[in-house]
């Protein structure tokens, strides 16, 4: 079976992005928040990816806010 590592980090992302204390315990406890919301024990080539893709999308994200605040939209 192989791992769909771009999926698990989109279902992740999507669990975490708007959840502070989901997002407070990945900042800090990443590897352990990961596997208890997978629920299994994931080796270190799996969980870094991991780690990896969804302080990714949550850095684009924040950048994105940003950007809209100091740009702002057109009228």
């Amino acid at each position: 079976m192989a791992f769909d590592l771009k999926g698990k980090i989109e279902e992740i992302y999507e669990k975490i992005k708007d959840d502070d204390k989901l997002l407070e315990k990945f900042n800090k406890e990443p590897v352990k928040l990961l596997e208890d919301l997978i629920g299994v024990d994931l080796p270190d080539d799996k969980v870094e990816p991991l780690i990896d893709g969804i302080k990714a999308k949550l850095s684009l994200e924040k950048l994105g806010s940003l950007a809209g605040g100091l740009f702002g939209k057109k009228k």
